[in-house]
């Protein structure tokens, strides 16, 4: 039995394991709105050139209109507001409690896909799902709470964070859409990434932010950081995350790419001195479990 899709959904979260440490640099460095728009302007180029090389043109312009909706709808829900809402419950309540809340979006994801697209899990796959978001939620619940920023407001971030899961699953579902008919999903990925930046560069506008964001790139390393993020995680990650939603169903595929905590525990002791507990080990091993369930089941 072929298991590209699990493969690919691993390979996800492993690539948006390295795009997390990148970005953590570079917002430290220039950020978190400028790296946003940094890194989906890099990603846009890097994924058009790539369909150029391909394709022989930079953009699908031969696609459906109702591709063009479906996957300009999953790029703008998926990055331009659910990234607005998770920098926001970041502020609100830190990384650590916006971690715990987003590893919801496996659960959700599975759930929108049942009612939405019929797809129907096994016993055996919901007890994988909910004992790999299990994982999850232990993994990032040992790592010690970040000091949050005074007169945070817990319901408000709470609400972002929730805002964030469901943009984010909803992202998987229209992506799923949008790709019927066997659609590549290169140019797939150039249609959201596309409408993404659009969206969140208009939002800039206004406040004449893109003068500030071009500015930032005189900061080598941290611009450095932000293109290295963006090869890894909205180009190489994300094309592999449609992949594995083309190859596998949505529940089992968001669950595998949630596994991104359990990558970055070995990069967080080495690049930043993170100590692995008891419960992260506990964590990791209960995530094992998870995935040889959604990979037997």
């Amino acid at each position: 039995m072929s298991h590209a899709g699990e493969w690919a959904a691993l390979g996800t979260a492993a690539l948006w394991s390295g795009s997390y440490v990148a970005f953590t640099f570079a917002v430290r460095r220039l950020g978190a709105d400028r790296v946003n728009r940094l890194r989906l302007l890099f990603a846009l180029g890097l994924l058009a050139a790539a369909h150029t090389i391909v394709y022989g043109i930079p953009l699908p312009v031969g696609a459906e209109a109702w591709r063009w909706v479906w996957l300009g709808l999953s790029g703008i829900v998926g990055f331009t507001v659910a990234d607005a809402c998770l920098f926001r419950a970041l502020d609100h309540l830190g990384a650590h409690r916006t971690s715990v809340v987003t590893s919801l979006i496996p659960v959700v994801s599975a759930f929108l896909a049942w009612i939405t697209l019929g797809q129907r899990l096994s016993a055996w796959q919901l007890g994988g799902v909910a004992m790999t978001v299990f994982a999850v939620a232990l993994i990032v619940t040992a790592r010690r709470p970040q000091e949050e920023r005074g007169g945070a407001n817990l319901r408000r971030g709470v609400l972002f964070a929730l805002a964030t899961v469901a943009a984010q699953s909803s992202r998987y579902l229209l992506s799923v859409r949008g790709m019927g008919g066997g659609f590549p999903v290169l140019s797939t990925n150039v249609m959201q990434i596309l409408a993404a930046t659009v969206g969140a560069w208009a939002l800039a506008l206004p406040q004449a932010e893109w003068r500030s964001t071009f500015a930032a790139l005189r900061d080598r390393q941290g611009a450095l950081a932000t293109a290295a993020g963006a090869v890894v995680g909205p180009t190489l990650g994300v094309t592999l995350s449609l992949v594995a939603l083309a190859s596998a169903q949505v529940g089992v595929a968001s669950s595998l790419m949630a596994l991104t905590p359990v990558f970055l525990l070995p990069l967080g002791a080495a690049l930043f001195g993170e100590k692995i507990t008891w419960r992260s080990a506990l964590g990791t091993a209960f995530a094992v479990v998870g995935v040889a369930v959604l990979w037997l089941a």
